[in-house]
């Protein structure tokens, strides 16, 4: 039996996009504040610029999936195919919402005021767990069934 992938660019996107919110999301966020020398302030400012790489990033990989996804296919949208707009939606809600809440909070400590607590970051921590989740569902799902060949189909008939 061989099995293909039925969206091959859809599918490589879909992991790379995971591969980058896992590096920059769970790793880099706070492990840039235990680097020597780094204070708040500057590990704020490297942040700011590292999550909006990464939010642009985020958009080209859904753009990528959506394009391969959708201009390709020939059959209508399926239900697990869904889980691709759970991402797409807590994407939009970061870029509007979430981002730019963060990073004028994050301007604001850097020019030294107070900043009251806030529960923006659990937002943003809960929104890359379940974005993850959907994704790796979302690009197992873009697995073919594995489809025997011509020689296998023989032996089993």
């Amino acid at each position: 039996m061989t099995s293909q992938v039925k969206y091959p660019i859809a599918q490589t996107a879909v992991f790379l996009w995971i591969g980058f919110v896992c590096a920059i999301s769970f790793m880099e966020a706070w492990l840039k504040f235990s680097a020597p020398g780094i204070t708040v302030p500057l590990g704020l400012g490297i942040g700011r610029l590292v999550f909006g790489a990464l939010n642009i990033m985020e958009w080209i990989f859904a753009i990528v999936i959506g394009a391969n996804l959708f201009l390709a296919k020939d059959e209508p949208i399926t239900k697990n195919e869904l889980l691709y707009f759970v991402p797409i939606l807590l994407l939009l809600m970061q870029s509007l919402w979430l981002l730019p809440a963060l990073d004028a909070r994050a301007e604001l400590y850097i020019k030294g005021s107070e900043v009251p607590g806030s529960a923006l970051h659990f937002y943003y921590i809960a929104f890359e767990i379940i974005k993850v989740i959907c994704l790796f569902i979302f690009g197992t799902i873009l697995y073919k069934i594995p489809i025997p060949t011509k020689k296998s189909s023989k032996i089993l008939t």
